[in-house]
């Protein structure tokens, strides 16, 4: 009953008619899911459909698909399956990562849905939550998923896994990928040793603490991008003055929105850029244009920062 309650919850925010996916892996938590919208969507009159994709890393993986195709279809869920090819850049969990969301906004895309639906769990967010701590990439990074992001949509994400588990083995078919007990994957390390641990030495609570951390950074961070994409859209010069009055938090915030207006690739946007870009703003000692990706370069110029193919912005 919560995750149906959270999957209405999320879909009262559409329109009768629109068109929906469910992306379903098979496993417990997708399971769950599925079987939950497949229960409240018709009383909403949207279309429900779903696409399973075989990464093909594993024996016996289309098998898999076709079995949750076909427990789909009891639910009377159609499915489309996908095959995609998992590269090797940024190791195995990323290209995967990589190559299934690229599968599931084209597949959207395609057949012209408004949303792309997400098993994610509060445990989910806890662990993303720790990896973000982890790679020291700031706030953005600890806030960890949205609710909602785009076309895709995470209504599960304040229920834990137990719980989401628990309503597949009501259902009678799920399946447990071996990879989420492989301990070379950093994921798993913090799901089954990271974790227990912190719960144990902490008295517990720590996952719901963790999601409660993220849910928290959110609205900062909601707040903080609204006050800067007012001064972004006030100052789209980047004039030096009023810029280098402003909070760093704002500021940097302000820069960022320029190099993503620009055409940037915000992947490839660190945090070292933004600092350096910074220096130009407030610690100005006359240095010159600051590399960035894509051929581009940053340059103080006239009172103004000036982004420009890399060598023609140099003041």
């Amino acid at each position: 009953m919560e995750l149906r309650a959270a999957v209405r919850t999320d879909l009262a925010l559409l329109e009768a008619g629109d068109r929906i996916v469910i992306a379903c892996s098979g496993g417990a938590d997708s399971i769950a899911l599925a079987y939950a919208l497949s229960l409240e969507a018709p009383k909403m009159a949207l279309s429900l459909s779903a696409v399973t994709i075989d990464h093909g890393l594993q024996d016996g993986s289309a098998e898999v698909a076709r079995e949750c195709a076909a427990f789909l279809a009891t639910l009377n869920i159609p499915t489309e399956i996908i095959s995609v090819e998992v590269g090797r850049e940024g190791g195995l969990e990323a290209a995967a990562r990589d190559a299934r969301y690229g599968a599931l906004a084209e597949h959207a895309r395609r057949v012209g849905a408004v949303g792309v639906y997400l098993a994610h769990s509060l445990d989910d967010q806890a662990e993303s939550v720790l990896l973000g701590l982890a790679r020291g990439s700031g706030p953005r990074s600890i806030a960890g998923m949205s609710a909602a992001s785009g076309i895709y949509r995470r209504p599960a994400l304040g229920i834990r896994r137990a719980a989401l588990r628990a309503v597949a083995e009501s259902l009678g078919h799920f399946f447990d990928d071996p990879m989420n007990a492989d301990l070379h994957f950093l994921r798993v390390k913090l799901r089954n040793q990271l974790i227990p641990a912190m719960e144990e030495v902490l008295g517990g609570g720590v996952s719901e603490a963790l999601a409660r951390t993220a849910l928290l950074i959110q609205d900062d961070l909601a707040a903080l991008d609204t006050l800067a994409s007012e001064h972004f859209a006030g100052n789209p010069g980047l004039e030096v003055d009023p810029l280098s009055c402003l909070p760093k938090a704002i500021r940097t915030r302000v820069l960022r929105l320029a190099l993503l207006s620009a055409g940037l690739d915000g992947g490839l946007l660190t945090f070292e850029h933004l600092e350096r870009g910074d220096q130009l703003l407030v610690d100005w000692r006359g240095q010159g244009e600051i590399a960035l990706p894509g051929g581009l370069s940053l340059a103080r110029k006239s009172g103004r920062l000036i982004l420009s193919p890399q060598g023609e912005g140099k003041p």
